[in-house]
């Protein structure tokens, strides 16, 4: 079984589902915005209802801006109860984690703890061996920006039945050590030699969060909560180790674990995160992460030479169109105006989400839909910046 995308507004999925809808259908929730936006967010409000129509359960997005901040959504959070989406409701980010991982391995090159063009061997001595792979021809660098060849473990059909398939009931609160997930991907051959290509591997960052762990002493969840949550004031966001809940507020996720568009929806809600990790098992809200986005760009969070190495940007090849380009754990993306926003998508068991914001950090937009398995996030992001 192939790992399934849903239409994110960024690349970046952990998994999602085939782009068939159900027919389940729900009103629109009336928009909190100001005045202005009753007309100037007219387009986005349209594209959160297009995306409950074609039968996500519930939709949402915030943006902040010059003219203040909006706040729309569409469909419900809870198919049982029918409450609506709220503006401060959490949810799974998926792969939004990788820039948070990206950021903290940059501001340790800053600090002099290490350099990102040192191997992965250097710092996981012996981790990255077999099949292929050889963490000492493989640099930190390329573990970011995707061009290590090391092999995707998602992309493992056992796993993928076990996280994405059915399997996914019995074993949703299963703890995954980090160790257990790069070995799954070693048990394949890598995409390429190191430097040689680009292709999205979710072990690339599990990868770079046990570096974090072992440059620092301390696991790469403590890392991001005191050089980013604290700093920044995150206090939605949060980083679970094993811990299947949701912190409240939050609705449900939803997921139908098939491809089938005829396969009934299931409550994924909780699972274990430990599957993720690094690679994407974070959870937040859309404030907090236009808040990370728009601070990262401004500089708060990397001095100039380390933001201007994440920004330094690769061909993504035949994954995504030339409009799309992928730095150090942060993708930027030209949308059909012209504009170009920066940021990363994310995808997990019910949850596909977006963040994005421009060059300067003034204009950020962050959504979320609560079902995996169809909705066009990218139409969110083109009617807020071009609509």
């Amino acid at each position: 079984m192939a790992v399934r995308t849903v239409r994110t507004a960024l690349t970046g999925t952990l998994a999602a589902a085939a782009l068939a809808s159900t027919a389940l259908v729900a009103p629109s929730v009336a928009s909190t915005a100001p005045d202005r936006t009753a007309t100037g967010h007219r387009a986005i409000q349209e594209a959160l209802d297009a995306a409950v129509e074609e039968g996500v359960p519930g939709a949402l997005a915030r943006a902040d801006g010059r003219e203040g901040t909006w706040n729309g959504a569409s469909g419900v959070a809870d198919r049982t109860t029918g409450r609506p989406r709220l503006p401060q409701d959490r949810f799974r980010v998926g792969s939004i984690t990788k820039t948070f991982v990206a950021t903290v391995l940059l501001q340790l090159e800053a600090e002099g703890t290490v350099d990102l063009d040192d191997t992965v061997d250097s710092v996981l001595p012996g981790v990255v061996r077999g099949n292929g792979h050889d963490g000492r021809r493989i640099t930190l660098r390329q573990l970011l920006n995707h061009t290590s060849g090391v092999f995707n473990y998602t992309r493992d059909e056992g796993l993928q039945q076990k996280i994405f398939g059915d399997g996914f009931l019995e074993h949703r609160y299963d703890t995954w050590k980090p160790a257990e997930l790069v070995d799954i991907a070693l048990a394949h051959r890598p995409e390429f030699a190191p430097g040689t290509g680009w292709s999205y591997s979710n072990t690339n960052f599990i990868l770079a969060g046990m570096a974090v762990e072992k440059l620092t002493g301390r696991p790469y969840a403590t890392e991001i909560e005191r050089r980013i949550l604290r700093p920044l004031g995150l206090r939605a966001t949060t980083v679970p180790a094993t811990d299947p809940r949701m912190p409240r507020p939050a609705g449900r996720a939803y997921s139908t674990l098939s491809p089938d568009p005829a396969a009934p929806v299931h409550d994924v809600t909780e699972l274990n995160p430990s599957v993720a990790g690094a690679a994407g098992g974070m959870i937040s809200n859309a404030a907090d992460l236009n808040r990370f986005y728009g601070a990262l760009m401004k500089g708060k969070l990397l001095p100039r030479q380390q933001l201007k190495e994440m920004r330094t940007t690769v061909s993504m090849g035949d994954e995504a169109p030339p409009t799309h380009r992928y730095g150090l754990g942060l993708q930027v993306q030209e949308l059909s105006c012209g504009e170009t926003v920066w940021g990363h998508g994310g995808g997990i068991n019910g949850s596909a989400s977006g963040a994005v914001t421009t060059a300067d950090g003034r204009h950020s937009l962050s959504l979320n839909f609560n079902g995996d398995w169809t909705g066009d996030g990218g139409a969110v992001v083109e009617a807020e910046f071009c609509g």
